[in-house]
């Protein structure tokens, strides 16, 4: 059985990215997450303990953490968890590890702008085919049951790159 939680934090330190010899990415930092609670007796807000997560993200999603997460900003984490107990000489200790599946900036905290990735497909030329994707023509490519979009997701060649923001797509 998988468990999967989704923690609200600050991140504690700078994400560090790394590609493998076999060209997974992944993408790695520490969230401080802890809970806040109003004393009635001082009449204010205090900080409870600080509980400490390593967060893990694979693939596309540590590429985009790696250019859009730094520390000190607070993010919403959701992921399988995974508890493992270690030793190193006289310590031990038990360390919580989070698989990421989503990362995104917690907008209780603040602004944020997104910018869609796009992965286009090289046409037999070595071009990357392209439409718009202007913000209108992203609303009006998304309504709608999305069939369109799988279908050339699906349809698209194993070879692919990723498209700079800005620049037009199959979709």
């Amino acid at each position: 059985m998988t468990d999967i939680i989704t923690l609200t934090g600050l991140v504690a330190t700078n994400p560090r990215h790394i590609t493998t010899s076999e060209g997974l990415a992944i993408t790695s930092f520490r969230l401080a997450s802890n809970q806040r609670r109003f004393d009635r007796g001082q009449n204010a807000w205090v900080d409870g303990d600080t509980n400490w997560y390593t967060i893990t993200a694979f693939r596309q999603l540590g590429v985009h953490v790696a250019s859009s997460v730094e520390k000190g900003q607070r993010v919403i984490v959701t992921g399988r968890v995974r508890v493992r107990d270690w030793e190193s000489g006289e310590k031990s200790g038990t360390t919580i590890e989070i698989d990421a599946e989503s990362i995104g900036h917690d907008l209780t905290w603040g602004r944020a702008t997104f910018t869609r990735s796009v992965i286009a497909s090289r046409g037999e030329g070595g071009s990357a085919e392209a439409s718009d994707t202007s913000p209108s023509a992203g609303a009006a490519a998304d309504e709608g049951d999305g069939a369109t979009d799988r279908s050339l997701l699906d349809a698209a060649p194993a070879e692919s790159e990723l498209v700079p923001a800005g620049a037009t797509t199959p979709f």
